[in-house]
């Protein structure tokens, strides 16, 4: 039996409604979208052949990080297909102030002294949510958040979503000297999975090898009648062995 051709979507509104960057962001909002999407929406359009999320995904490619795509020039942006001044310009404002409003934040970032804080972060994104996500939280040497949760992956929980190159590439990136780990429950019930179990062993070992240290993880519910607590945390059920905290 031969395989089908994969489909080619030139343009945007000829991709399934559900990958439509706009249907996107206004279904599941802003911090779950991956950056492409992102991207695509301060681009608006694509170029000739190349649709505007195809076109985001090549200047992602192009550029390796967000980081580096904010220490571009504009010149480096025009040099890639499809990016012309104008879009070089929107795209070089919006980091800026993404670089600005993280600088501004430095000093104001919270630091995480239990298990509760990090739930309380995701709490209100989660409540949503129909399907499991997976987060990274990346903390400094004084336990305090380096920057909000960062979304690794969506689906089911299985290790064939969570891969510890996605989970620790963004504390590699930052300079992150220790992570906790966050999914959320679309049930409500926060108790863990044997399946839960085991991939966060599997994390903490991969921490071990890079020298991050993995603190905790933190399962995120509902609250129910009955239920002792909307959160789970593997570190304070014991459940797991993780790293010790920084003091």
């Amino acid at each position: 039996m031969t395989d089908l051709p994969a489909p080619v979507y030139h343009t945007v509104k000829s991709l399934p409604k559900r990958l439509q960057p706009r249907e996107m962001f206004d279904r599941i909002g802003a911090e779950h979208v991956p950056d492409e999407v992102l991207f695509a929406i301060l681009l608006r359009s694509g170029t000739r052949g190349f649709n505007v999320v195809d076109l985001s995904r090549e200047l992602l490619r192009q550029f390796g990080s967000l980081t580096a795509l904010v220490r571009a020039d504009m010149r480096q942006l025009r040099n890639l297909k499809g990016i012309g001044p104008a879009k070089a310009r929107e795209l070089k404002a919006a980091l800026e102030l993404a670089r600005r409003l993280s600088q501004e934040q430095v000093e104001e970032r919270g630091s995480v002294h239990s298990p509760e804080d990090v739930a309380r972060q995701l709490r209100e994104p989660a409540r949503e949510l129909e399907h499991e996500c997976f987060w990274v939280v990346l903390l400094d040497t004084r336990n305090r958040m380096k920057q909000a949760p960062v979304l690794v992956s969506q689906g089911v929980l299985n290790a064939s979503l969570v891969h510890a190159r996605e989970v620790f590439r963004p504390a590699v990136l930052h300079s992150a000297a220790a992570v906790i780990l966050a999914h959320n429950h679309p049930s409500g019930d926060p108790s863990p999975s044997p399946e839960d179990l085991r991939i966060t062993r599997e994390l903490v070992t991969a921490g071990k090898q890079l020298g991050i240290r993995v603190l905790d993880h933190v399962i995120v519910g509902q609250s129910r009648p009955g239920q002792q607590s909307y959160f789970h945390s593997l570190r304070e059920s014991g459940l797991v062995a993780f790293q010790e905290t920084s003091t």
